[in-house]
């Protein structure tokens, strides 16, 4: 018997921290590093601290909806896509809820206008909580 969460290659996943109620994630074991999607960013400062307060569009083919979200900056880092094109990144660190379950990960954002997917779940946020079966879709509810 095990405690990992049994999920699909693409699943409904929770950012409360970041007031987002619902975005389609595809679990991308391929991928290291978590994303979100971000149409346009902006820094600031915040009791000496960096942060970042950016928009999104996290329901997949509704640029009529848009959240605001702000995140202290943890890191900036060089990523590496699918496609081998290197991009500088802001991360931010913010809960992710998923199965009734909460766990602190890492993101970076970057603009996925053109993506099928708003967020990509990386291996790191899985921290061997989660096995992935290939052949499902939204198994957690």
């Amino acid at each position: 018997m095990t405690d990992k969460i049994i999920v699909g290659w693409r699943e409904m996943l929770c950012l409360p921290d970041l007031g987002i109620d619902l975005i389609k994630a595809k679990i991308d074991t391929g991928a290291r590093s978590s994303c979100l999607h971000t149409f346009k960013l902006e820094t600031f400062e915040r009791d000496n601290e960096l942060w970042v307060r950016f928009w999104i569009h996290p329901l997949q083919n509704n640029d009529e909806y848009v959240k605001e979200c702000e995140a202290k900056v943890l890191d900036q880092r060089t990523v590496k896509d699918s496609g081998g094109h290197q991009e500088q990144r802001y991360v931010i660190e913010t809960t992710l809820r998923f199965n009734h379950q909460d766990w602190p990960i890492e993101m970076t954002l970057t603009n996925r206008e053109n993506m099928l997917f708003r967020m990509l779940l990386g291996r790191t946020a899985m921290q061997n909580k989660i096995i992935v079966d290939p052949s499902a879709s939204f198994l957690i509810t």
